[in-house]
């Protein structure tokens, strides 16, 4: 069945604030609500690791789940966490942030479908180098790339190496997953 309404980004930015995340690709518009907090507890912990890395490794700048990433009139996301080169960052526009060099979603069950499936499909359209599923109650993350039909899945630990970097940013999904 064709969707009633195609929505475009603009007309997402418009919508009320009301708890839920709203997002836009090639005009279906996808609702989340307010994350679980086991999401809000692996998202933090990858958040600081990640932010600690890239103060390390100066490649790239760590930004959280409220950005406005749009590749065009009916596509507008908010990725969990999203790396995007410095002198991007450095613009503090969310328009001039199209480059992202690495994109984070943290499944829930309510978002499960979008992030496997739509929104993936999407990072890899704008050949974002790696997405990673995180799949908290899996203990394990999808590792994406642009020209994969199937990701790699990792269960013991994640390693990202982006271009100019020194070393891997490694992190231990045991410590990722531990208990609170």
């Amino acid at each position: 069945m064709a969707a009633a309404l195609y929505y475009t980004a603009e007309m997402v930015r418009e919508l009320p604030e009301d708890g839920n995340k709203y997002e836009v690709v090639h005009g279906e518009l996808l609702v989340t609500p307010a994350p679980r907090p086991w999401h809000e507890e692996v998202w933090a912990r990858l958040f600081i690791g990640l932010r600690e890395y890239l103060e390390r490794e100066r490649v790239g700048h760590l930004f959280g789940s409220r950005s406005d990433i749009s590749w065009g009139p009916d596509t507008l996301v908010s990725p969990d966490l999203i790396v995007v080169p410095l002198e991007d960052a450095r613009t503090l526009q969310w328009a001039r942030m199209q480059r992202l060099l690495l994109v984070v979603e943290v499944l829930s069950p309510s978002s499960m479908r979008h992030d496997r499936f739509t929104k993936r499909r999407l990072y890899q359209e704008q050949g974002i180098p790696v997405y990673w599923v995180v799949d908290g109650e899996e203990r394990a993350v999808e590792v994406w790339e642009p020209g994969a039909l199937f990701p790699q899945v990792e269960t013991e630990r994640l390693v990202w190496h982006p271009v100019g970097a020194g070393e891997p940013f490694m992190l231990s999904l045991h410590e990722l997953y531990r208990p609170i």
